[in-house]
């Protein structure tokens, strides 16, 4: 019996783009209507500050099943997410003060590179700050959690980001805890 890593169980309809999977898969934890329009226009125009471009595709605008985006949420563009080949690249932007809750992935390694602004972090209970340029490596298991230090924006390369692979301390992120 050949059993596939979990990143290759990755939901993917056959004719489906990334991008719809993305949108399928993560409803329960994005923000919708006028909230999800007005925090993408926000975090465009700071991008456009820094003169940088985003990829093209849907950005997932997280709020983890909070209804608290502004103080816990987070946006991501996905460059890709490929379970077939083992890989995935996406951006990762919060706004000042903004954190990514503190979780773990069972099988998802992933490190991070700060292009823009500056992150606190919080790594299996430690705090440590990260400013441009600074990489920060995730192997499975570590606990992390991050807050811009202003509006940040971070390039994640990883292993496939899947759902039931990302485990919260806090167990009302999408009613489970687990994503």
């Amino acid at each position: 019996m050949i059993i596939q890593p979990v990143w290759r169980r990755s939901g993917l309809r056959f004719g489906e783009s990334e991008s719809n999977m993305a949108r399928r898969r993560y409803d329960d934890v994005e923000l919708a209507g006028e909230a999800r329009t007005e925090a993408l226009q926000r975090c465009r125009r700071q991008i456009a500050r820094w003169n940088l471009a985003m990829p093209r595709g849907r950005p997932l605008v997280l709020d983890f099943g909070l209804g608290e985006f502004e103080k816990t949420g987070l946006i991501e563009f996905w460059v890709a997410n490929e379970p077939d080949a083992g890989y995935c690249g996406k951006f990762l932007f919060v706004f000042d003060g903004q954190t990514c809750p503190y979780h773990h992935h069972n099988v998802k390694h992933e490190t991070f590179f700060v292009l823009k602004g500056g992150v606190r972090m919080k790594v299996n209970g430690k705090a440590r700050r990260l400013r441009e340029g600074d990489t920060l490596a995730m192997p499975p298991g570590t606990k992390h959690s991050f807050q811009g230090d202003g509006p940040a924006l971070l390039l994640e390369v990883s292993q496939p980001s899947v759902r039931g692979d990302n485990f919260f301390r806090d167990k009302r992120v999408a009613g489970t805890g687990v994503i």
